[in-house]
């Protein structure tokens, strides 16, 4: 089986093996206490959830994560999930985009969402930390992109039996990208989070947009594992660093740090929550594609729906007219993550 065949392969067997998984990790969003307000003194019709991200205004601080991409099965998800950024003005990134440096044919599974988006909208690209310069502008040019995620997997990648083992170097090299390229570089975990540290130590490259990906949503040392038949890594399901925990400590870098809030996002509380603890964009990919997987595009269309206007209930019941008073909204926690700050 050639390289490629194996990559499009291994994109199938990751969305299979998502939908198979069962091991659960907890985001501790559910250790942040938000007080009610009874008094909120706002109508409902005045609740304003439109933010800019990345020079455009967008409807709604939800986007859709990278998922996919790179096979005909990948196109038909893309497209479904670009019809939903459009109809909710919400930016959405594609998945890894390895495949299309080295096969032609994979590159209508990314250009769709472009098309369907429009030039208004907010469309990222997303390759490994260590790829070439070269490599990051031929995955931008091929979408027209707004951005590009480099994504940082060393736990997956030690998981994956043809996976990487070498890791030194990668700082200099996103050094590299942030100062060669004109539009913005966002640093994404893949679901183990990024912490205090790590978020500093990209903050002194130049790196200003970080997506989190804590722990607590897609949990790519399960998936990777039902793919490894010689080795069982179950005793490290646990590892990563919870959402909540990982946000509120990146959030202490620096203030025009870009956070955005992903792993384990499912729910509109998630999101509020989200970003009163930190966060300036809240990202949401495995619910979605779960969602839109065993129930077709009306119900994941519907899911945002609900999300949306579950976001402006809470926010109106903290008295937020919009998300700059909602981030200001003060909060408390508790056990767990109370314990670990």
């Amino acid at each position: 089986m050639t390289e490629d065949l194996i990559r499009k392969d291994r994109k199938k067997q990751h969305i299979e093996q998502y939908l198979k998984s069962i091991y659960e990790n907890a985001t501790l969003l559910e250790d942040v206490y938000i007080q009610h307000n009874s008094l909120p003194e706002l109508n409902f019709d005045e609740i304003n959830t439109k933010i800019e991200f990345l020079g455009k205004n967008v409807k709604y601080p939800i986007m859709i994560n990278a998922i996919t991409g790179g096979t005909e099965f990948s196109q038909e998800i893309n497209r479904n999930l670009s019809k939903i950024a459009a109809n909710y003005n919400v930016p959405i990134a594609v998945g890894s985009q390895t495949i299309a440096l080295k096969d032609v044919e994979s590159y209508e599974s990314f250009k769709i969402v472009r098309k369907i988006v429009g030039r208004d909208g907010v469309v990222l690209s997303n390759l490994n930390a260590s790829a070439s310069l070269e490599d990051v502008r031929l995955s931008m040019d091929l979408l027209d992109a707004d951005a590009i995620q480099l994504h940082l997997n060393p736990a997956q990648e030690l998981v994956m039996k043809e996976g990487d083992r070498h890791f030194k170097g990668i700082l200099n090299n996103i050094e590299k990208i942030v100062k060669s390229i004109e539009k913005p570089v966002i640093v994404k975990e893949v679901g183990f989070g990024i912490s205090k540290d790590v978020a500093q130590r990209l903050y002194d490259e130049g790196v200003r947009y970080i997506d989190i990906s804590g722990k607590g949503g897609t949990n790519f040392i399960e998936i990777e594992d039902k793919r490894n038949k010689e080795m069982d890594f179950k005793d490290i399901y646990s590892w990563g660093i919870p959402t909540a925990l990982s946000l509120i400590q990146c959030r202490s870098v620096a203030k025009d740090l870009t956070l955005i809030a992903s792993g384990g996002i499912r729910q509109s509380m998630d999101i509020a929550k989200s970003l009163i603890i930190g966060a300036d964009m809240v990202g949401i990919s495995g619910e979605i594609l779960r969602i839109l997987i065993e129930g077709g595009y009306e119900k994941a269309n519907k899911y945002i729906d609900d999300l949306t206007y579950k976001l402006k209930a809470i926010m109106l019941l903290t008295g937020s007219k919009n998300i700059g008073e909602l981030q200001k909204v003060s909060y408390r926690t508790k056990g767990e993550l109370k314990d670990l700050l």
